[in-house]
């Protein structure tokens, strides 16, 4: 089981680049960063945490920016948007972004997206709430389609455009892997639909029922014809217990992700020191 770790970058918290080198000298397998382009001051959703949100909200650096310094430092460890807000960003600009990164990053890039719960967020870029879900396949559709085609089209909805061409593609065949973020059912019914795998959080899932959750969501990838083994889980905000982890492992899920807080080295380093240290009893 792969473990990797997500953190919100901002201008107070330890940096991108000597986080990723560190995580690679520690034998972790990916570095994750989630995406905001801002917080309105307005509130029409309630943070689904509960309660006000915190600073690095606020603050977190573009994703894309972070991952590309990060991938400059390191020669093995894997990049990822945990996750990469789709409603909020026009599919032609966000095509060329993860085929760039990807071949700059010598095909680590991993395409985790969503499609977000900040409804004055999401509206601020022109997204109608109501129909985000839709307008999101449409765009990974057509994001899809200029990865794999010379001359790609699109004609939905919500993405219309005529042949055209854009010649950086992914190093990765046929595009990194699309990882869809968000809880059950209705993420899971994404990333059956045109996804590459599955991010469920940790903190929304009981003790109980895991076993069962996850068989379900291999079932649904069977009834629509997917192979569950081509939707490997990667399990988000997984605590700090070897109790815990073995029980991922168990069960067959691909990759954990812990979360490390926006602070600097010196709170950092005594949290990957315990996860390294967990990291080896986990692998005997």
């Amino acid at each position: 089981m792969k473990i990797g770790a997500v953190m919100f970058f901002t201008d107070y918290s330890m940096q991108p680049a000597p986080l990723a080198r560190l995580l690679e000298e520690r034998g972790f397998e990916s570095l994750w960063v989630p995406e905001h382009t801002h917080i309105p001051s307005s509130r029409k959703t309630q943070y689904p945490a509960g309660g006000p949100l915190i600073r690095p909200y606020y603050d977190i650096y573009d994703p894309f920016l972070a991952l590309g310094t990060a991938a400059a430092v390191t020669t093995n460890l894997k990049i990822g948007t945990g996750i990469a807000l789709v409603t909020q960003r026009d599919p032609i600009v966000t095509s060329k972004v993860v085929s760039t990164l990807d071949r700059l990053s010598n095909g680590r890039f991993l395409f985790g997206v969503g499609n977000g719960w900040n409804q004055d967020e999401i509206e601020n870029h022109g997204t109608a709430f109501a129909t985000r879900h839709k307008l999101a396949r449409e765009r990974i559709e057509a994001m899809k389609a200029i990865w794999a085609q010379e001359e790609p089209e699109y004609h939905g909805e919500f993405v219309n455009f005529d042949k055209m061409q854009m010649g950086v593609k992914p190093i990765q065949k046929p595009h990194p892997p699309i990882i869809v973020g968000g809880a059950w059912p209705f993420a899971a019914r994404r990333a059956v639909r045109y996804g590459d795998g599955w991010i469920p959080r940790a903190d929304r899932i009981g003790e109980e029922g895991l076993r069962e959750l996850f068989g379900n969501f291999h079932k649904m990838a069977r009834d629509a014809g997917r192979d569950p083994a081509e939707l490997p889980i990667s399990v988000f905000r997984v605590a700090d217990s070897i109790e815990r982890l073995r029980m991922f492992r168990d069960l067959g899920v691909d990759r954990v992700v812990f979360t490390l807080p926006a602070e600097g080295e010196d709170s950092i380093l005594p949290i990957v020191d315990r996860w390294t240290a967990l990291k080896r009893e986990l692998e005997g």
